[in-house]
């Protein structure tokens, strides 16, 4: 087994993982990433947020042709789903953003190990592949990341009973489909398939759907989601599912059994800290497998051992695990750099979809912080009659007293893209007056945030 030197290896290939070693290897530092897979990108871009959101589009559009075109006068007949096809494309997509990263990592110089890596002791990781390799660092970043979580009493198979990785390579469309789990992922995926013709069932423990989601916004999408033609089953506990020849069933507590073809756990994620060699550097997780680290440099317990992304826990955002690798390299290399875990948008990229920043009406109402509000409905914007996506709505909600604005939610079209604006104004303690008193183009889609902003005073223009 031969042995390098770095002077810092990234154990980890994913969001965290991979910024960190460009961002790293940019100050200067000889840095080294270390993945098990060919390709580097981690979940969320090898069976993840990528290929998710390639089939989101797709089906969309399938919907879109089936349904709406007749709306803007095209007239189109013999629609059909090309299943394959659509795979292809989102593989393709997959392919050419992870051959990027390597493009980015030699273009950095950044040195790339494929192989099972773990710790053999504080200052050196085994890296088992194709070229056995002893890889020591004065520093090492763990971004392990996470995978989907499991219940022991559904019998997943990789098959007829999968997880999110499974549901984005289905080989044809099932009949029924039963996604255990109320949340983003499951709401994702099940639209996808919802669209593609498939009876689809989300049963979900708690009495709502999209936890964590403003109650406002995650009502709004129940409703609108239900009229998709998406089955929720609220309260719902799943006490068992199994795989019977070519279908599967699933047993509810105190209710009936359901038959499917496919069933999708989506159940949240988990952090993928196990058989990283963590006991042979002194480093433990806490009960679920995260890692405790300082918040101001991210580093463990074990000195110079390093941790960001999914494996530390809070929100499971890529872009979250991102910003905390540029944070903790830019940290090691002596600059003030800082993370505003205040300011994280979030979004579900559902039709509509649905975005988040900041505090909801919920959490404000429990923490006792006066708060004014401002709505305006996507039917009041222009731009989103012309689109003919006039369902959704801005919430905007600011501070009593001060008017900085705490939170901003959104359900509509391309509420991902505008949460944007509000996450920027959020990051520089904007007022909702300053959002109003900002010119916005028309006709655009960001004026409903604008509009939403002029509402919290009770000034908006275009609602009554």
């Amino acid at each position: 087994m031969k042995t390098v030197q770095h002077d810092l290896v990234v154990l980890g290939g994913g969001p965290a993982g991979y910024v960190a070693a460009i961002r790293a290897a940019q100050l200067g530092i000889d840095v080294a990433c270390i993945d098990e897979n060919q390709q580097f990108g981690g979940t969320c871009l090898r069976v993840g947020c990528i290929p998710s959101k390639a089939l989101l589009e797709s089906s969309h559009l399938f919907e879109e042709a089936r349904h709406r075109l007749g709306d803007h006068g095209v007239i189109v007949s013999g629609v059909k789903l090309d299943l394959d096809a659509m795979m292809a494309r989102k593989q393709k997509i997959v392919d050419t953003l992870t051959g990027g990263i390597d493009m980015l990592f030699k273009k950095r110089g950044v040195t790339a190990y494929r192989g099972r890596g773990k710790f053999r002791d504080v200052n050196s990781i085994e890296v088992t592949g194709d070229e056995p390799t002893r890889v020591e660092a004065k520093r090492i970043l763990i971004c392990a990341g996470s995978r989907p979580a499991r219940l022991r009493s559904v019998e997943e198979d990789g098959d007829r009973i999968g997880n999110s990785t499974t549901a984005l390579s289905f080989p044809d469309v099932p009949q029924r489909l039963v996604v255990i789990g109320g949340g983003y992922i499951g709401l994702e995926l099940g639209s996808v398939w919802n669209r593609f013709g498939s009876e689809v069932i989300v049963l979900e423990a708690l009495d709502r759907i999209l936890p964590g989601i403003d109650a406002e916004i995650a009502a709004l999408a129940h409703r609108t989601f239900k009229k998709q033609g998406i089955d929720f089953r609220t309260s719902t506990f799943v006490e068992s599912a199994r795989r019977e020849g070519d279908k599967c069933v699933v047993k509810i507590k105190d209710g009936e059994s359901i038959t499917c073809d496919r069933v999708l756990l989506a159940t949240g994620r988990t952090p993928a800290t196990d058989d990283l060699g963590l006991e042979s550097i002194g480093l433990e997780t806490d009960e679920r497998g995260f890692i405790a680290v300082n918040e101001s440099t991210f580093e463990t317990s074990t000195e110079n051992i390093y941790a960001t992304g999914d494996c530390i826990g809070g929100a499971m955002l890529a872009h979250k695990a991102m910003e905390e690798g540029i944070v903790c390299v830019e940290r090691m290399a002596g600059i003030a750099s800082h993370m505003n875990y205040d300011v994280i948008p979030a979004i579900v990229y559902t039709h509509p979809e649905i975005a988040m920043v900041g505090k909801t009406e919920e959490e404000l109402n429990e923490a006792s912080i006066a708060y004014n509000k401002g709505i305006c409905p996507f039917g009041a914007n222009g731009r989103a009659r012309t689109l003919g996506e006039f369902d959704g709505r801005v919430k905007i909600l600011a501070h009593a007293e001060t008017d900085r604005v705490l939170g901003v939610h959104i359900i509509g079209a391309r509420a991902g893209d505008l949460i944007a604006e509000a996450a920027a104004a959020m990051e520089y303690g904007a007022s909702s007056e300053d959002i109003a008193r900002t010119c916005h183009a028309h006709p655009t889609l960001s004026e409903a945030v604008h509009e939403a902003a002029l509402a919290v005073e009770h000034r908006a223009i275009h609602t009554a």
